[in-house]
């Protein structure tokens, strides 16, 4: 039975650490919290902050609005470039960036890779959250395209190009999203050569990336870090082992760890980091390096300290 209570221990140990993957509400789906609900509980566990995901809409505002209600807690505000903002819009990443967001998601629901939203699923599968919700739009008749982020030749679009410098004019954290393996490769090469200094390879271990250790390893060599998504291995998308073997093989300071929390059925948003640091405490892992990947370099990539 996978633990429910995070130990002290592991409490004390992610004093300071920012989520940089947490789905709060007002959502178009249904939210295990609120922001200004999961700010104060944030502020309650000595937690620095967290970055809101919200596969749809711009969440600046929001978390401008959180920060100024719970000033102890760095709320902040982020954009997923699917259909619902006009897919590789520069203009929208222009907005949001000038709105305070500090992150950039590259398709997620509308990736040309995640299928799950747009076709009819097979007998018994269980859906995601927002596939479901895809799907319910489907059948209304509101279908979004995938975005394309590449040529015929694997090369990224012009559009995506102008996406990455306004990411890199504006200093903002590039994060991968449900991009297939070739599309992260093409993706990471021109931001890289676009001037991006910060990029995430979103939740490797997730079965749409599936990215192999190796994969993982000619990744973090180009200057990205590695996310690993606490709900990923908690429901079981990926064996604990697996990921403990990644961490591992690609090495803790290209790992960051957050949660990837707020669905209802899982367990608290605030909770997560700890029930993740308790299970790496439990593969061995030092205390130095869970502290690395979930205080010390989410905090580099939000507010560029260590502290």
């Amino acid at each position: 039975m996978a633990q429910s209570t995070p130990s002290s221990r592991a409490r004390e140990l992610i004093e300071g650490a920012y989520d940089i993957h947490v789905h709060s509400g007002p959502d178009v789906m249904a939210r295990s919290a609120s922001d200004l609900e999961l700010a104060r509980a944030f502020e309650k566990r000595g937690l620095a902050g967290y970055i809101i995901k919200s596969h749809y809409t711009s969440t600046a505002g929001r978390a401008a609005l959180a920060r100024e209600a719970v000033p102890a807690v760095d709320v902040v505000g982020a954009i997923t470039l699917n259909s619902a903002v006009g897919g590789m819009n520069a203009m929208a990443v222009e907005i949001a960036a000038r709105e305070g967001a500090r992150l950039v998601w590259f398709p997620t629901v509308d990736a040309a890779n995640e299928p799950a939203g747009r076709e009819d699923p097979k007998p018994g599968a269980k859906l995601p959250f927002w596939a479901k919700m895809q799907q319910e739009l489907r059948a209304e008749g509101v279908v979004s395209k995938p975005v394309a982020v590449v040529d015929e030749r694997g090369e990224a679009l012009p559009e995506v190009r102008e996406v990455l410098a306004s990411i890199a004019k504006h200093d903002m954290i590039l994060a991968t999203g449900h991009l297939g393996r070739d599309e992260i490769f093409a993706v990471v090469d021109a931001a890289v050569e676009e001037g991006v200094k910060r990029i995430v390879v979103t939740h490797p271990e997730f079965p749409s990336q599936n990215l192999s250790a190796d994969d993982q390893r000619a990744l973090a060599a180009k200057g990205p870090y590695l996310e690993r998504c606490f709900t990923t291995a908690h429901t079981g998308k990926v064996a604990w082992e697996t990921m403990f073997a990644n961490v591992r093989a690609v090495g803790v300071e290209h790992s960051v760890m957050s949660t990837d929390l707020g669905q209802p059925v899982n367990p608290p948003i605030e909770d997560g980091l700890a029930l993740f640091a308790d299970r790496f405490l439990e593969a061995g892992f030092s205390e130095d390096e869970i502290r690395r990947m979930v205080v010390g370099t989410p905090r580099l990539l939000v507010r560029g300290d260590h502290k």
